[in-house]
């Protein structure tokens, strides 16, 4: 029934008429995996990636985001219809199944990457809870309807502790953790972020260095995160780093004060999880994104492309505001 309305206000004209009303605002979006042919997790397949590239060269223009960040910078609005691609973590998924098709549709991205991953020092906490979630006799605790709690508590801990409870759910059922990441969470090579970042397509950014929840680290040790990570990617890359994604990303998962860092460390942008568009007055250093990393039907990727639910979310904003409530479409 929500996707039959969805299709009679696209019909209605209600979509093309939200996407020139918030011409003027950019969106940003955030992917995580991608899967190729085959529809695995929560990747996003090659046939999906390609409508949703058609549905931007028919409708928008993709920017790299640092352009967004000047003219933010400079006091001005984006670019109209102007879109951004993000990807966080620097899986190798990105490298064999995304970029690509970045080269064939010549649509820049910027990849943030946890550089102690793509060091091989360790694989990304959260990859370790989806693997152990996806192995035979896994802990009851981890089955599918649960994840979101048990990433939520888990956010909450300090890295030592988060690590350890990890280890733990693993022992308790018999099952080993392999030090490195398995093929299907494997990091790009520096080599294969070389030729992304030389490429001109690519710009590659700090997602920190062992990717700790901000809020649940000392002011001290997340300075230590900003510097470190960018220094290893600087070196690994030979080029430049100044953009920055906060890992999570939600309200709660970082600090003012760390915000405040991020200018003082040099950084000329970051962004967030938060949902929403991004316009004149938009913070460099909070920037909002939208989540594509599920396998959205077209329809539902035009509602948020196209701003529908932009402004259904700031209708529901208002409602809230005054003791309403407000239903998605």
């Amino acid at each position: 029934m929500k996707r039959l309305a969805l299709h009679a206000l696209r019909w209605s004209g209600l979509f093309s008429l939200s996407r020139v009303l918030s011409a003027n605002m950019a969106r940003v979006l955030m992917y995580h995996n991608f899967s190729g042919a085959t529809a695995e997790g929560n990747g996003l397949t090659d046939a999906a990636a390609r409508e949703q590239f058609n549905y931007l060269r028919r409708h928008f223009r993709v920017v790299p985001l640092s352009r967004i960040v000047e003219r933010l910078a400079a006091g001005q609005e984006p670019e109209r219809y102007s879109v951004a691609l993000t990807i966080d973590d620097g899986r190798r998924n990105f490298y064999q199944f995304l970029f690509p098709l970045l080269k064939e549709y010549g649509m820049p991205a910027t990849l943030f990457v946890v550089s102690s991953f793509i060091q091989g020092e360790d694989w990304v906490w959260t990859d370790k809870i989806l693997w152990l979630s996806e192995q035979n006799g896994r802990p009851e605790e981890l089955a599918h309807h649960q994840l979101a709690a048990v990433f939520q508590s888990l956010n909450c801990l300090r890295p030592e502790a988060r690590n350890q409870h990890i280890e733990a759910l693993a022992a308790s059922a018999g099952i080993s953790l392999p030090r490195q990441a398995p093929a299907k969470y494997a990091p790009c090579t520096w080599s294969e972020l070389r030729e992304m970042a030389d490429s001109g397509l690519v710009e590659i950014g700090s997602h920190t260095a062992t990717h700790p929840i901000l809020s649940s680290v000392t002011d001290e040790e997340s300075w230590q995160e900003l510097m470190r990570s960018r220094a290893q990617i600087e070196k690994g890359i030979g080029k430049r780093v100044t953009s920055f994604c906060f890992p999570n990303g939600m309200p709660g998962d970082y600090r003012p004060s760390q915000v405040k860092q991020l200018a003082d460390a040099g950084y000329n942008c970051a962004v967030v999880a938060n949902f929403g568009l991004v316009g004149a007055g938009t913070d460099v250093y909070r920037m909002p994104r939208m989540g594509m990393e599920r396998q959205l039907r077209m329809v539902e990727f035009s509602k948020y492309l196209d701003g529908i639910a932009y402004y259904q979310w700031k209708l529901r904003l208002g409602q809230l505001r005054s003791g309403e409530t407000a239903g998605e479409i």
